[in-house]
């Protein structure tokens, strides 16, 4: 009974605020947040045996990695067994499963190739997201993609986008969630160019042929995602911020995708989230921890990762924001790391859906800026962490103080018997 006394308690602190906790639980278990498959796996896929390549890179060895689809899935039911809240399944082109002795590449890979992700999906009530892979395959020409000069390497590139717009529809109406598709690519130079246009003209009309593939934009929801550099493309990369918002801006129906990694250390993204909400009906995000730069690191209830969250509520954008978690750990128990990850952004949701975003609001517009500054601190210190246990309670998952034991447990009994 203690924890559900502590729970009234804190109910009745928020409500004094002007907070309807029981509101706020109910809505953050509704939001969809999408979990990429490749934490699982180091981002290696199953369409190939060479290693990460394209301005990307996976850092650690700890024991238990997935290797095999059915090892992934069983790693991802795992976590999601862990995890409070509503989940989509992201998945990259690189996870096509095929059956033995059948193989397609990438620009001839076809919605069966992904049957049992669909089923896999539906069995656990989830929508799914997609990524065409321009990254880890022998095409990719001097480190060019679909920025390439070379026609034959574009010409394949486009074709693989376009396959994956024909499965992304493929998977929105087997699941009947839109599918949010994702166009990211490590293009990029490793010194100064000497032409920074050209590049991006390519790149341009490569995804205008790739979006030039028919398909249901209430279904199908294209994105572009920029970049600031990568591993071997320090100097440039064709698909820049400015670049990708642009052409988000005058392509309608391509959304703009953020990934707070992808950006200098000083820019954030929970500042750019309401700015493109002014002009964009929707917008798509991949959460994620930068530390010096696009690290990937493991989300965490960190202060950016609540401001993202804060943002979001206050501009009423539940609705109007794709939701996505993109990092890779290798140094850690892999299964631990979704999971964690999933948890801190669910607290960081439910933490800023119980904050009184009208009273603050109104204390703004009022210019009441002291009285703003003190209530902003005040709400710090409300007892967040008896509504999170309740809320982790009502969804059926562990408490936090459970959740390094369930981790133990599935490592001895699972995945360190994987050799």
């Amino acid at each position: 009974m203690i924890g559900k006394e502590r729970f009234e308690s804190a109910k009745e602190i928020y409500a004094s605020y002007g907070v309807d906790v029981e509101a706020a639980m109910e809505n953050c278990m509704k939001a969809p947040v999408a979990l990429h498959c490749w934490q699982g796996d180091d981002v290696i896929g199953f369409d190939h045996d060479g290693p990460l390549t394209g301005g990307i890179q996976t850092t650690g060895d700890y024991p238990g990695k997935a290797k095999t689809p059915e090892q992934l899935m069983q790693d991802m039911d795992k976590a999601i067994s862990l995890m409070p809240g509503k989940k989509k399944l992201n998945l990259h082109a690189s996870y096509a499963v095929f059956e033995p002795g059948e193989f397609a590449d990438r620009d001839k890979i076809e919605p069966k190739h992904f049957r049992k992700w669909v089923e896999f999906a539906k069995e656990r009530n989830m929508g799914i997201d997609f990524n065409p892979t321009f990254f880890s395959h022998d095409k990719i020409k001097d480190g060019l993609t679909l920025s390439s000069p070379d026609e034959e390497t574009r010409k394949f590139w486009i074709e693989h986008g376009k396959a994956c717009v024909r499965i992304s529809q493929y998977f929105a109406e087997e699941t009947g969630v839109p599918c949010v598709m994702n166009i990211w690519t490590g293009d990029g130079f490793k010194d100064v160019p000497a032409d920074r246009m050209g590049p991006r003209m390519r790149y341009k009309d490569s995804i205008e042929q790739i979006l030039s593939e028919p398909y249901d934009r209430d279904k199908v929801k294209p994105c572009v995602e920029s970049k600031v550099f990568g591993i071997g493309v320090e100097a440039y990369t064709a698909g820049s911020a400015e670049f990708t918002l642009s052409f988000a801006a005058t392509h309608e129906g391509c959304l703009p995708l953020m990934d707070n990694g992808h950006y200098h250390p000083t820019e954030v993204v929970s500042d750019k989230i309401p700015a493109l909400l002014c002009f964009f009906p929707e917008i798509a995000l991949h959460i994620t921890r930068p530390i010096r730069w696009d690290s990937d690191h493991v989300v965490l209830f960190d202060d950016e990762t609540k401001e993202i969250a804060k943002e979001i509520v206050r501009c009423d954008g539940l609705n109007r924001v794709y939701m996505a978690l993109d990092y890779f750990d290798a140094s850690i128990n892999r299964v631990s790391a979704w999971a964690m990850g999933f948890r801190s952004w669910q607290k960081a949701l439910l933490s800023a859906m119980c904050m009184p975003h009208a009273q603050l609001k109104k204390l703004q517009d009022e210019s009441r800026m002291t009285e703003l500054m003190v209530e902003q601190e005040a709400v710090k210190t409300l007892p967040f962490g008896d509504i999170w246990n309740e809320y982790c309670r009502r969804c059926g998952v562990v408490s936090d103080k459970e959740f390094y034991g369930e981790i133990r447990k599935y490592e001895e009994e699972v995945q360190l018997k994987r050799g």
